[in-house]
């Protein structure tokens, strides 16, 4: 919980360091992948706690079901209510695009939090969603690869693994799927992924 804590407030420094007023009347909206987890509950915690540390609002925002049909509603209720910046873990890659995208028109700043939309490359000039100004996450790739290792080792380096994802189009779930058949293949040709 104190990670998330600081890792909030340090999003919310660099949300404010891009020119806001720093009064109390600054709101963001904090909307998660679902309300109900665990991980997006523990979250908020953390940006609750980052935000009175601040003096500024945070408001959480978001659908019970990690599903872009559900949170693209909840979106525009956010943007109608013209947050000074908004905090998404973005439910679909490319289904979320255009919906940040009316967001970042409206001149709204977007960080997108664990998960993201495009490839995650932000502000470099190239894709339809390069437009957030940050994506703040852990490294997916790696933690698939982690996995990947581990299943090796409890195999022996025989056998066979299944990986299920999810729903593709997920970064984080997508990336961890790479992370750990990426891994498989290089450490353990035995075992197919």
């Amino acid at each position: 919980m104190r990670k998330l804590a600081i890792i909030a407030t340090l999003i919310f420094g660099l949300i404010l360091s891009m020119g806001f007023a720093q009064d109390n009347d600054f709101n963001i909206v904090l909307v998660p992948g679902l309300t109900t987890d665990a991980f997006y509950i523990t979250m908020n915690k953390g940006a609750q706690a980052a935000a009175e540390a601040l003096g500024i609002t945070v408001d959480f925002q978001g659908a019970e079901e990690f599903n872009p049909t559900l949170q693209v509603p909840v979106l525009d209720a956010v943007i109608a209510r013209r947050p000074d910046a908004i905090l998404i873990a973005p439910t679909d890659k490319t289904q979320l695009i255009e919906p940040l995208r009316r967001a970042h028109e409206a001149g709204i700043p977007i960080v997108t939090v664990d998960t993201f939309i495009d490839d995650g490359s932000y502000q470099d000039g190239a894709g339809d969603g390069d437009f957030p100004f940050s994506y703040i996450a852990s490294d997916n790739v790696a933690g698939g690869r982690i996995a990947g290792r581990a299943m090796c080792d409890a195999l022996g380096g025989e056998g066979s693994a299944y990986v299920s994802n999810v729903n593709p189009g997920i970064s984080t779930t997508d990336q961890r799927e790479e992370g750990f058949k990426l891994e498989l293949a290089e450490t353990c040709p035995g075992v197919p992924g």
